[in-house]
């Protein structure tokens, strides 16, 4: 199977949108503290990237669907650490 320009560019787009929440995962597990990262912006994320994968699906595009559903897995991942980690 060969991939064309178009879909090598979507595919490295989404890669690059789906790792750039691991850093803050990272931190936020080592350092426990989520004081400054704001979950309304996760929400708001989180939701864009689930309409993404929506989308995908009607679209029937596997990179869409691949790399969102691999985003919002993240996404989650970072959401449960805010809530467990949160000051009372």
């Amino acid at each position: 199977m060969s991939l064309s320009n178009e879909e090598i560019l979507g595919l490295v787009a989404g890669v690059c949108t789906t790792i750039a929440v691991i850093p803050q995962i990272k931190k936020a597990w080592k350092t426990k503290k989520v004081k400054d990262v704001s979950p309304g912006m996760f929400a708001i994320l989180m939701l864009g990237v689930g309409l993404w994968v929506v989308y995908g699906i009607v679209q029937n595009d596997l990179p869409i669907i691949a790399t969102n559903g691999v985003s919002l897995g993240l996404n989650s991942v970072m959401m449960y650490l805010m809530i467990r980690y949160r000051e009372k």
